[in-house]
């Protein structure tokens, strides 16, 4: 299997499978002489780790990471970035390969079972092995290490929609994110989502939901024009995320029923000298480069796949047959792509400052 780097400059490979001993990440291209230890790392891998409450898998996984490479003592005894690759680990502690025996020979409506045994001739049927969202685990580790990189940046997702119910912006509170369950900012809709899933959970079903990230503290001029568009890269990033199905860059889809004179994003000299935007339809990104505003991405998680309710496929064999899949499984996978969505949002920016960096020395 190829394709599992991510990155120019700062470039991460994620490798490992659900059900396997560990997964884990090489960043390769940090910077040399930067303060990296796992406590960095521990506190991201918290917010995403599984088991947190029951509107998420209960698999128990501590999601305690290692730094195995890359970093070594200054002269002063901190632990810094030497500029080598850095291995970070992850071992799966909590697997239940049992749970998957019945329906190894079926293909899994909405899985990449199918596909991968179409592709490759041969699958993990342990949880989806290489294609399990227990991969992007990795994803946050590496995350982690890229706001390192990225001083003065600071980066937060949140939920805004679980299935139907979407959150009212009136109530936008960033500081209620991390005093709920769901990655709300909302505390309203939080209280009506945990009512809403909890049908949804004893009902064997699933839902999906749409994530918004926010970066902020970005100069103008990171990306590129046509073919390594800073705006191009964040999609790319965003919909290889396990689920993902859809992407928007600032006011996205909805640009389409706005005027010109609506959508474009009117500009003046602030007090300091500096231009200021009246409005961000464009999401900070104009041309694939940044405009010095806030970057706002939101992509679309589909329902987990994996539910109690009998579906209609085929086996290996191209039998028709039918699937229920039992186990542990997120009623909302949506909820735990938070931390996943920043981390990716990380990686890509980055990636972009060392480009922006080696291109223009500054």
């Amino acid at each position: 299997m190829s394709h599992n780097t991510f990155g120019h400059l700062f470039r991460v490979t994620t490798w490992g499978e659900s059900h396997g001993p560990a997964i884990g990440a090489i960043v390769d291209g940090c910077p040399p002489g930067i303060a990296l230890d796992e406590s960095d790392i521990q506190g991201y891998l918290d917010r995403r780790r599984p088991g947190q409450s029951r509107f998420t898998t209960q698999r128990q996984e501590a999601d305690a990471v290692k730094i195995l490479s890359g970093v070594f003592n200054d002269a002063s005894g901190k632990q810094v970035t030497t500029g080598t690759p850095i291995a970070l680990e992850i071992q799966n502690t909590d697997q239940r390969s049992k749970d998957y025996g019945e329906i190894k020979d079926k293909y899994r409506p909405g899985h990449a079972d199918f596909t991968y045994d179409a592709k490759y001739g041969i699958r993990d049927y342990r949880g989806g092995g290489r294609s399990s969202a227990r991969e992007t685990a990795s994803r946050v580790a590496a995350g982690a290490v890229a706001r390192k990189v990225l001083d003065g940046v600071k980066i937060r997702g949140a939920l805004i929609q679980v299935g139907p119910h979407a959150i009212d912006r009136v109530n936008w509170n960033w500081d209620d994110v991390d005093t709920n369950p769901f990655f709300s900012p909302d505390k309203k809709a939080a209280e009506h989502w945990a009512h809403y899933l909890d049908k949804v959970r004893k009902a064997g079903s699933s839902v999906g939901a749409i994530i918004e990230v926010v970066a902020e503290g970005i100069p103008a001029g990171w990306g590129a024009p046509l073919y390594a568009k800073l705006d191009q890269d964040l999609a790319s990033a965003m919909m290889s995320i396990n689920a993902v199905k859809g992407v928007e860059i600032g006011s996205g889809m909805a640009s389409a029923a706005l005027t010109g004179e609506e959508n474009a994003d009117e500009i003046r000299i602030g007090n300091d000298g500096r231009p200021v935007f009246l409005s961000n339809n464009a999401g900070g990104i104009l041309g694939g480069i940044s405009t010095g505003q806030p970057i706002v991405c939101r992509f679309a998680v589909k329902p987990t796949s994996s539910i109690l309710a009998p579906r209609r496929t085929i086996d290996a064999q191209g039998h028709e047959t039918e699937i229920v899949t039992k186990g542990r499984h997120d009623p909302c996978v949506g909820i735990r792509a938070v931390p996943v969505g920043e981390a990716m949002m990380a990686i890509v920016l980055a990636d972009h400052f060392l480009r922006h960096r080696g291109q223009t020395g500054r």
